[in-house]
């Protein structure tokens, strides 16, 4: 990759990580458009550099993010689900990031659903207290989004919506989620890098792509992210619906008039 095509992707990672849109979806297709290669690195980039929309994360959040003991006992559970089977289901996980055809289909798919998830779960309890339980919930929805075109926040926000959260308090719980998810992801697939001699010459010479896609990343998460805690609070989720049905049209639409999108 080039300097140009690491700064587009590492804005496409920031604008969509914690949107309902599916990120890695928009980083494949990206990447797809930019005629990248899809090599070992490149596929352990689009992970490595949410790194940097993590910390997105912790610095918005710094106060809440550093709270009880229980908090953190909440997070671990509902990080659970999706550590055990991201580590059981790994290699066929990475042949789906590939199938820019799943993709698609499950945009398409997901944005139906979210043009009625506001009114199938429109009720909320007063007590917003997330219980070990609703954790765990929320946990074996975000294994959902390991299928590519889902989106993590999409199924993460839905499973805390299913609890009766609120819209704004699902979407954040779904940001503290994301730390612990994305760092074992993204600490995974740099100890898969780093595991293999010829991979550790191909990190040393990229290492400054791996800082700037971070960097970039984690910038462009912190605008998002005000974005969407804002809008989600007063519109829902029905634009993102819309947006996801386009867009994964749009890629069929192309497909089915022979532009080779899938990955080379």
């Amino acid at each position: 990759m080039d300097w140009l095509q690491t700064i587009i992707i590492a804005i496409v990672e920031g604008l969509t990580e914690f949107l309902p849109v599916s990120s890695t979806g928009h980083m494949i297709i990206t990447e797809n458009l930019l005629g990248v290669e899809s090599t070992g690195f490149v596929k352990a980039f689009t992970v490595i550099i949410q790194f940097g929309a993590i910390l997105s994360v912790v610095v918005l959040y710094f106060k809440r993010f550093f709270q009880s003991f229980d908090f953190y006992w909440k997070l671990f559970l509902a990080f659970i689900p999706a550590a055990v089977l991201g580590l059981l289901f790994s290699d066929k996980i990475d042949e789906l990031l590939e199938n820019v055809t799943v993709v698609a289909i499950m945009l398409i798919v997901g944005g139906i659903f979210m043009l009625f998830v506001d009114k199938l779960f429109a009720q909320t309890d007063e007590d917003q207290t997330i219980t070990s339980k609703k954790a765990w919930i929320i946990g074996f929805c975000q294994c959902i989004s390991m299928i590519p075109g889902v989106s993590r926040s999409m199924a993460t926000i839905v499973g805390g919506m299913s609890q009766k959260l609120t819209r704004k308090n699902a979407a954040e719980f779904s940001f503290f989620l994301a730390v612990p998810t994305m760092f074992a992801a993204s600490a995974y697939k740099l100890y898969k890098l780093l595991s293999q001699p010829e991979s550790q010459a191909v990190l040393a010479d990229n290492i400054n792509t791996l800082i700037i896609g971070n960097l970039v990343a984690f910038v462009v998460a912190i605008l998002a992210i005000k974005f969407f805690i804002d809008f989600v609070s007063k519109y829902g989720f029905k634009a993102f619906g819309y947006y996801r049905i386009v867009v994964g049209g749009v890629i069929l639409g192309l497909m089915a008039m022979g532009h080779d999108l899938n990955i080379l």
